[in-house]
């Protein structure tokens, strides 16, 4: 097995074990604010009304769901990798609006997506760049799959660069992250890793170089919670 499928396999093991608990750390985690930042991550989405927007990395569907809201005519798509992070999209899509059941949730590898050439307005994706085994094919197949003019939009978790801020993360994220971990969904490897892959991400301008390589226009970012969040912004 190379390198790049040991990776894949062991991304689906993880979120297999802690998809019950998922929700629950990140809110912790994040100190409430992750929605906040998915729902500013949206805004830059543009979607049309009767648009089409897909999800990439979906897990259990907040993006998506938030999307229904903010975008009640659009047709949406959620797609992730775990079928187990995918059965708590659908469960928390039955207990929202009508426009939450017209989401459709596939399965598919965020590196061979399962749809035509721009078919989208515009693709998202929130913290799966981290987790997987090829950033820029990850990048290339969103592009590949928006409409000229559409959209790009992914935001992840990145290291701040500027003390005290480098000092306090490193204490905060790998002292709590995998004490949650165990306590919250019995793995403290797995939020083990969570802080280790945090700090060997590439840093924004990196990350901003590859969205232009792979043919993305216009890339800007902004960041989040005291440089902690990075949302990348650009166009087809």
């Amino acid at each position: 097995m190379n390198p790049k499928q040991s990776k894949k396999q062991t991304i689906r093991a993880l979120f297999t074990h802690i998809a019950p608990a998922y929700d629950k750390i990140n809110r912790l985690l994040s100190l409430g604010q992750d929605q906040s930042w998915r729902r500013r991550a949206l805004d830059y989405t543009q979607v049309p009304a009767g648009g089409k927007l897909l999800d990439v990395a979906t897990g259990t569907g907040d993006v998506a769901l938030l999307a229904a809201k903010c975008f009640p005519s659009a047709q949406i798509i959620g797609v992730d990798l775990t079928p187990a992070m995918l059965r708590e999209a659908q469960r928390k899509a039955q207990m929202h609006s009508a426009a939450a059941q017209r989401i459709h949730w596939v399965q598919s590898d965020g590196l061979t997506l399962a749809f035509p050439d721009d078919t989208f307005n515009a693709v998202i994706s929130v913290f799966m760049l981290r987790n997987v085994p090829d950033v820029s094919r990850a990048l290339a197949e969103q592009v590949r799959v928006v409409r000229p003019g559409g959209h790009i939009v992914c935001m992840e978790m990145t290291w701040p660069r500027r003390f005290p801020m480098t000092w306090l993360f490193q204490v905060y994220f790998f002292g709590l992250a995998p004490l949650l971990g165990q306590w919250i969904a019995g793995d403290r490897a797995a939020y083990t890793y969570l802080p280790r892959s945090v700090k060997q991400f590439p840093t924004p301008a990196t990350i901003a170089g590859i969205m232009e390589a792979v043919g993305i226009r216009e890339v800007t970012w902004e960041l989040q919670m005291l440089g902690t969040v990075a949302i990348f912004v650009g166009v087809k």
